[in-house]
């Protein structure tokens, strides 16, 4: 297939569902996932896609750039899913524990075999996946309703965060560059930074895909949590890099039994 083919066939792709991966384009056109990276980037610098993590949007949902946690669930979900079980594995009986917004977070619980657990979220999704699958202590920040992610954020979800201390937070980033946590909104960066500040141990959550990318807010620096836990599909001399700013958490990969 010509490349003027392949982009168009992209272009139309992406346009026909509004958002579409990395991984669906792969396996619709049969080509590596590095030369449908390179045509999503030229077609981004034409003004014909919006990039977004593992693939693209149309323009036409350009009021919306940053995926719905619906969206998102949809993406990257084996290394979502090593991410979520590492994080299970760093949760201990009786600690009270912050799961911030997000499709990996939403994943933890399934993987969680305990009986006496504190979970503390402004996150609506991860609150009704624990709701459904654990009798654990559940609380549920209020505040004002960010339906792009899920999450309850603002002055109330800030107070309330501000009053209760934690002995883990695990929180989810849109991009990390450097040292910079980023997400794609101002107050829901503001909840999370709380959030870690309110915690004994501070880590990030975000799969590999979401190194070295740059997002609108930078909400905390890298230097001062105590871990980032990603995925095994980490490159060694990004591992290497990111490994002089915090420790790393790479999670292993889930047997397909599982």
């Amino acid at each position: 297939m010509l490349k003027n083919e392949r982009m168009m066939k992209i272009l139309n792709a992406v346009n026909s569902e509004g958002t579409i991966t990395v991984n669906d384009l792969v396996n619709e056109l049969d080509v590596s996932s590095m030369t449908i990276r390179r045509d999503l980037d030229e077609l981004e610098k034409q003004a014909k896609i919006v990039r977004v993590f593992g693939g693209a949007q149309s323009v036409n949902l350009v009021s919306q750039t940053e995926p719905s946690y619906i969206q998102k669930r949809k993406i990257h979900l084996d290394e979502k899913n090593e991410i979520a079980k590492q994080v299970a594995n760093m949760i201990k009986p009786g600690e009270t524990v912050f799961l911030g917004p997000g499709s990996t977070n939403e994943l933890v619980s399934k993987y969680l075999d305990m009986d006496n657990l504190r979970v503390v979220t402004n996150s609506l999704p991860v609150f009704e996946r624990f709701l459904d699958e654990h009798d654990f202590e559940l609380c549920l920040v209020g505040g004002s309703y960010r339906r792009r992610s899920g999450a309850f954020v603002g002055r109330l979800a800030e107070e309330f965060l501000q009053n209760i201390k934690m002995h883990k937070a695990f929180v989810g980033a849109n991009g990390i560059s450097s040292t910079s946590v980023m997400n794609a909104n101002t107050d829901e960066g503001s909840s999370q930074r709380i959030a870690l500040e309110q915690s004994q141990q501070k880590f990030i959550v975000a799969d590999h895909h979401k190194l070295d990318h740059d997002d609108f807010y930078n909400f905390y620096d890298l230097s001062n949590v105590n871990g980032l836990i990603t995925d095994s599909e980490i490159g060694e001399e990004v591992l290497k890099r990111y490994e002089q700013v915090t420790d790393i958490y790479v999670s292993k990969k889930i047997k397909e039994k599982e």
